[in-house]
């Protein structure tokens, strides 16, 4: 059984002692390629001529270069989109998930660049309750890919990949890839809230 990167990367401490490096140093092993965006950088995790995970990085990480043909593919296609946000992806995705997820995913994947969508307003689409819909976008194995950043809370931006701290770079992430995909409605929030 295959452990989630973020539950890995949140285990590093925030200061940089002789150990902490060393957990960085292994922790960015995991990866097959490290691509650094304009937005933050991004671990590609394959195996089997499959992309098994993509994961939002803090800062402190190093970019790597890719170590076998799937992660080279998934980084010149996140490239591709940075370029430009109607790029299409088509990556060899590994099957994860619930059902329950996969139908959140399916919903969010058919949310146009440039709009977004509330939880509740998913969960009405699925049948379900907003609280539900909001773990099951935390519990995307595919960010970018499955654009879970235009899943917003009714009253504002919301949480992003299982964080809401307005100051944080998970946050940051998510109002960078909503403007450059075109949406103004949170345009007043593209910056940092400091």
């Amino acid at each position: 059984m295959m452990v989630r990167c973020e539950k890995r990367i949140r285990s590093t401490k925030t200061f940089f002692g002789a150990s902490t490096v060393t957990n960085i140093q292994q922790q960015r092993e995991i990866f097959s390629a490290i691509v650094e965006l304009p937005f933050g950088k991004i671990g590609v995790r394959t195996a089997s001529g499959l992309i098994t995970e993509l994961c939002y990085l803090p800062p402190h990480f190093d970019a790597k270069d890719a170590g076998d043909a799937t992660a080279a593919m998934a980084v010149a296609q996140l490239q591709a989109y940075c370029e430009d946000a109607d790029y299409r992806f088509d990556l060899p995705l590994k099957q994860a998930g619930t059902d329950f997820q996969k139908a959140v995913w399916g919903a969010i994947s058919s949310i146009p660049r440039g709009s977004v969508r509330t939880y509740g307003e998913l969960a009405r689409h699925i049948g379900s309750a907003p609280r539900a819909v909001g773990q099951a976008c935390g519990a995307n194995w595919f960010p970018i890919v499955v654009p879970c950043h235009r899943v917003t809370s009714a009253a504002g931006l919301g949480g992003f990949a299982n964080s809401d701290d307005p100051n944080g770079y998970l946050l940051g992430i998510k109002r960078w890839l909503l403007a450059h995909e075109g949406s103004s409605e949170y345009a007043w929030q593209q910056t940092t809230l400091l």
